[in-house]
């Protein structure tokens, strides 16, 4: 790998280690139990945002957590004692918003994943994660920040922020490995 290359490496690295160091723990410690004390979770992201949340998703089931994603025919509705998690890096994603306005009407918790703490859903929001990262929203002119393309560096770190969430799950609901691994697909 050529000297370019391993800067780009280094700086991407860089770049999600700053953003998650500025995620507050306190915040994480209570989403995590917010998602392991739900009746019922469904997750909602747009985009590549929705990768990440569908990813989650699967950790959440993988635990034994009622998970379901928007969209799915087996999702069932939300009502008071659930949890609607979801992602909008932007803040103004109108799926979102709606989506939000629907979990609040059912009496639905609604925790938010974004980068924007002053954006329409966080004000929708009863839980906010805030990772404060370059979106769609702000990579063009001199608002781009980060060396990866586009809102690249939300997504990733919203990849490692789940991956950490998910070990601290574990922990708060017991389970091992084995469950874990038992509960994987065996259809692929």
């Amino acid at each position: 790998m050529g000297d370019r290359n391993e800067n780009l490496f280094r700086t991407a690295l860089d770049e999600l280690g700053a953003v998650l160091a500025r995620v507050d723990e306190g915040r994480i410690d209570a989403a995590c139990s917010m998602l392991a004390d739900a009746g019922r979770i469904v997750v909602y992201g747009c985009g590549r945002e929705a990768l990440q949340v569908k990813g989650f998703a699967m950790r959440l089931y993988h635990l034994g957590l009622p998970v379901s994603v928007v969209g799915d025919m087996t999702t069932p509705p939300l009502g008071p004692g659930d949890v609607f998690l979801a992602s909008s890096g932007p803040g103004e994603t109108s799926t979102v918003l709606t989506l939000m306005r629907v979990a609040r009407e059912a009496g639905a918790t609604n925790l938010l994943l974004t980068a924007q703490a002053g954006g329409s859903a966080a004000r929708l929001a009863d839980a906010t994660l805030l990772i404060s990262a370059q979106t769609m929203a702000n990579d063009q002119g001199p608002q781009r920040t980060s060396v990866l393309p586009m809102g690249s560096l939300f997504e990733g770190a919203l990849f490692l922020l789940f991956e950490v969430m998910v070990l601290k799950l574990k922990a708060l609901t017991g389970a091992s490995p084995e469950a874990m691994r038992a509960r994987h697909t065996n259809m692929e």
